[in-house]
């Protein structure tokens, strides 16, 4: 499998809502993920693919979904990129918001993602 092959086959996934399809399919079990910020959930940097599972469930859990827009894949040498924006209400506050993020995925010689990067405007940053 090429480097699009795993792009394309995370988008498909993601744009369905199969996140978690997308993360067992793809991710590499001593994944990074790297957020710009830590937040009281999660720090800003997680290692490994429990912590990722962990993770994308907490998300879900606080988080009704209400649509979420996937754009790409944008495929370089050895990654690629992905903007997402998702409409989602916080279900212990029921604040609903529209968010936007890129991230950026490294996948590695056995066809794995070995780390995401997200981007986007936090609070205080």
């Amino acid at each position: 499998m090429a480097v699009r092959e795993v792009a394309e086959g995370l988008v498909e996934r993601c744009r369905q809502g199969d996140f978690m399809g997308a993360i067992e399919r793809y991710y590499g079990d001593d994944i990074v993920s790297i957020e710009p910020v830590s937040t009281p959930e999660a720090p800003a940097e997680m290692r490994g693919i429990d912590a990722i599972r962990k993770k994308n469930e907490w998300f879900g859990e606080n988080h009704e979904i209400h649509t979420v827009d996937v754009a790409g894949p944008y495929v370089g040498d050895g990654g690629f990129a992905v903007e997402y924006t998702m409409d989602v209400t916080n279900k212990p506050t029921g604040q609903r918001v529209k968010m936007t993020e890129v991230a950026v995925y490294k996948v590695s010689d056995d066809d794995k993602i070995v780390e995401e990067r997200f981007y986007y405007n936090a609070p205080g940053q």
